[in-house]
């Protein structure tokens, strides 16, 4: 039993004690970052958040080129740089002292973040095999929510404390995990520079239509994330009858099937069509969750507590076949030699929809109800609806080239 939820390869063992201690900084980070601008530093929360929404935006636009960057130098030693630089930045918040040494240091963090996924996303190309991309990111993202919530528990020791040397220590402690995050990646082999230019555009995802609109479908299903953690807790409070600490019971029970069921469901979107399947899956799933949780409105406490936990279930499964079929699409879509800035275009719209998505779900669902909610629903359906013909257009596109084989594990 024990073997089945461990890594089955040395590769997969690295990039997993890579990936947990990532997110084990990254858990700490985001449980304290906030509190500790407004309360410590004394920045006010409007600066906080206008700096996030700027940084978030430097960090698109690095996107791109940050994943280029590493096409040219080779993914692994691209991947552990642009960790290195995160856990810099994320120490120099121990240093920031007003807006704009924050706008700065958070600004530095976001593009190292941008850079970091791509090169990531390039270095599973390149260390991984074809078959096996799929399984290995799903597990992946299991250990990325078990080692976020770790780094939260950790997190919660400075908020309980509440001065400044505590977030400071927590601060430091959060860049450290990032350090070895990116070291450990040195215990995988080099993989060669896969980026050749292939005798194409430099930049040819840019010119990579049907690839950027399978990006945007990306775009509109990746706000399932907003709706569990922005629309769900304010419709609880404002517009349910349900007891509002409910929702970190539902944030529990989504982490946990997350983590046990993200591997699972991923099997069969291992190629384009099955991607476009999960995609289109996902759609009809998330627009059934919108349905759910509009309908807990107006009832008995009890039966909305049922309703909202079965509507949890249910945008827990579309959400993990969005992500089995986003990495599907994002990899199988891609030319072997410009993974790179292939997954930052991917990224990019990702961030694009994650960065959209707190204001639309507010206005759509706090502003009109069950009407926004029936609008939300229709837009998830249709984009999932859309997937398989968008997929199959981009793959009718995608030229013939000779995949290169994985570095050895």
């Amino acid at each position: 039993m024990i073997r089945k939820i461990l890594p089955w390869s040395r590769t997969v063992w690295v990039l997993s004690l890579s990936t947990l201690a990532r997110s084990v900084g990254h858990g700490i980070v985001v449980t304290i970052s906030v509190l500790y601008f407004t309360r410590s530093v004394g920045i006010a929360a409007g600066q906080v958040g206008l700096g996030l929404t700027l940084a978030a935006v430097a960090g698109m636009v690095a996107s791109i080129p940050a994943g280029r960057l590493a096409d040219v130098v080779g993914a692994r030693d691209a991947s552990v740089g642009y960790v290195l630089l995160q856990a810099v930045a994320l120490c120099g918040y121990a240093l920031v002292g007003g807006f704009g040494g924050f706008l700065l240091t958070a600004s530095l963090v976001a593009i190292a973040e941008s850079g970091s996924t791509a090169a990531r996303g390039a270095l599973v190309a390149r260390v991984v095999p074809g078959a096996d991309r799929l399984r290995t990111r799903a597990y992946l993202r299991s250990v990325t929510n078990v080692g976020f919530s770790l780094g939260t528990v950790a997190g919660g020791i400075a908020l309980d404390a509440g001065t400044h040397a505590v977030y400071t220590a927590e601060l430091l402690v959060g860049g450290a995990v990032f350090v070895l995050a990116g070291l450990v990646l040195l215990a995988l082999p080099k993989p060669p520079p896969a980026s050749a230019d292939q005798g194409g555009p430099r930049w040819a995802v840019l010119r990579d239509r049907p690839y950027v609109a399978v990006g945007l479908l990306n775009a509109v299903l990746i706000t399932n994330s907003g709706i569990l953690n922005v629309a769900l807790p304010i419709w609880i409070a404002e517009r349910t009858d349900a007891p509002t600490s409910v929702f970190a019971v539902l944030l529990l029970v989504n982490t946990v099937l997350v983590v046990l069921g993200q591997v699972p469901v991923s099997r069969g979107a291992e190629d384009v069509s099955g991607g476009a399947r999960a995609m289109r899956r996902s759609g009809l799933w998330l627009a059934a969750c919108c349905v759910l949780f509009a309908f807990a409105a107006g009832r008995p406490s009890w039966l909305a507590v049922g309703v909202l936990a079965v509507g949890v279930v249910v945008h827990t499964i579309g959400e993990l076949l969005y992500s089995a079929g986003s990495w599907a699409l994002s990899y199988e879509l891609a030319p072997e030699h410009a993974h790179g800035q292939y997954q930052g275009m991917f990224g990019l719209t990702t961030q694009l929809g994650t960065a959209i998505t707190p204001a639309i779900t507010t206005l759509l669902i706090i502003g009109h109800g069950t009407v926004g909610w029936a609008v939300l629903a229709a837009l998830l359906a249709a984009a999932g609806l859309a997937a398989p013909a968008v997929a199959g257009w981009a793959e009718r596109t995608r030229p013939h080239t000779v995949v290169p084989a994985p570095a050895d594990a």
